[in-house]
């Protein structure tokens, strides 16, 4: 019969890879359509807002095409016209509709914008993916930890990019399908480790500077990946250990929801400071993580190897006591409960070029949190 959504020619209307049909945006009945079904999710069940998924692949006409499998657009380019201006309609109707909720891109690619207003010549969604933080952060924590000093790129670099987008950290379903295992699974080491392993990648997501996705079973350290077939091994909460990722990540939840240097600045520069990007010999990183009132500044401390890093510098601007608010090592988290006996005193020994500094112990495999007292 008649292609009604899609186009006829296969080089525009049909996706090699997922074998499916690709609508015809340019269409105003497909459009019609496509903001309709929008619309009435919004309007009707009331969700909170809206992800399109592979937009890259809306985006480019030889998105995974060879040479002369696809057409071009009438100016000879490869970008599809026709999906950006839907894109755009789609953004510009939700928003205007309703301006509380949020549509978010997973977009794999550096196309510009993505998260930028139309009227500035962005695509008008409220966030997008970080694919790249995502990839970067999984390999890094599959790494053995004597290699890791060899590969702290992978967690620096984003502080190249960081704030070009309105960006979601997503540890999504598609991590946990199709042979990859689960996020437990991926990681280094032997059990304790990998359970160590995990809460430092969790604390390590909730304090930089993005919003969070997790995927169902994250939770409670799912140990096989997801199979949509069957519902979560909730029996793992019988061992201590599962229950102890749980409680870390209840905490993280809580701290995120209550320190504002946690999420007030999330798009912004100014909510990011390195204190030590470059102890790669360690395989430590230290920052800090700032809200619009500086008092309520976190430093965020991660040790990354099996060894604890004691009498560990840490610079800071001011003298006072800084009061451990988060450690996932802790026992209550399953950890093997190494720490700072609740805070320490900052001494007048400057270091990362601050006149002040604590002497800390970094847990293994861990990261810690620290707030000078008093600031509330």
């Amino acid at each position: 019969g008649t292609h009604l959504y899609e186009h006829a020619d296969p080089r525009q209307g049909y996706h090699p890879d997922w074998h499916t049909a690709i609508f015809n945006y340019g269409r105003p009945e497909v459009r019609s359509f496509l903001l309709s079904s929008a619309v009435y999710w919004l309007d009707q069940y009331h969700i909170d807002g809206l992800r399109v998924d592979a937009v890259a692949s809306m985006l480019y006409l030889d998105y995974s095409r060879k040479a002369g499998e696809w057409i071009p657009n009438r100016f000879g380019g490869r970008e599809n016209l026709d999906a950006i201006d839907f894109l755009r309609q789609l953004n510009t109707v939700v928003y205007g509709e309703y301006p509380d909720v949020q549509t978010i891109a997973e977009e794999s690619t550096a196309w510009p914008m993505v998260s930028r207003p139309t009227y500035v010549g962005g695509l008008g969604f409220g966030m997008k993916w970080d694919m790249g933080w995502m990839h970067d952060t999984l390999a890094y924590f599959e790494k053995d930890p004597i290699h890791r000093r060899y590969h702290q790129n992978y967690l620096t670099f984003r502080g190249l990019y960081a704030f070009s987008e309105s960006f979601v950290l997503p540890l999504s379903h598609d991590e946990v399908v199709h042979m990859k295992g689960s996020l437990l699974s991926k990681m280094a080491g032997d059990d304790w480790q990998k359970f160590a392993n995990l809460r430092a990648l969790y604390g390590y997501m909730f304090t930089q500077p993005a919003k969070k996705l997790l995927f169902m079973g994250a939770e409670i350290a799912q140990r096989d990946e997801w199979d949509h077939e069957s519902s979560l091994d909730w029996h793992l909460l019988d061992t201590e250990a599962h229950v102890g990722v749980s409680r870390w990540l209840s905490a993280l939840n809580r701290a995120y929801r209550s320190e504002p240097a946690l999420h007030e600045l999330d798009f912004d520069p100014a909510g990011h400071e390195w204190l030590d990007a470059n102890d790669s010999e360690n395989s430590v990183i230290s920052y800090v993580r700032h809200a619009s009132n500086r008092r309520e500044s976190i430093i965020v401390v991660c040790n990354l190897t099996p060894i604890p890093r004691h009498a560990y510098r840490i610079g800071v601007s001011e003298p006072g006591y800084y009061r451990e608010i988060l450690n996932s090592d802790a026992r209550e988290y399953w950890g093997g409960g190494q720490g700072n006996l609740g805070g320490i005193e900052a001494t007048l020994v400057p270091w990362h070029g601050r006149p002040y500094s604590i002497s800390i112990t970094a847990p293994p495999l861990g990261i810690v949190l620290f707030k000078k007292d008093g600031e509330a």
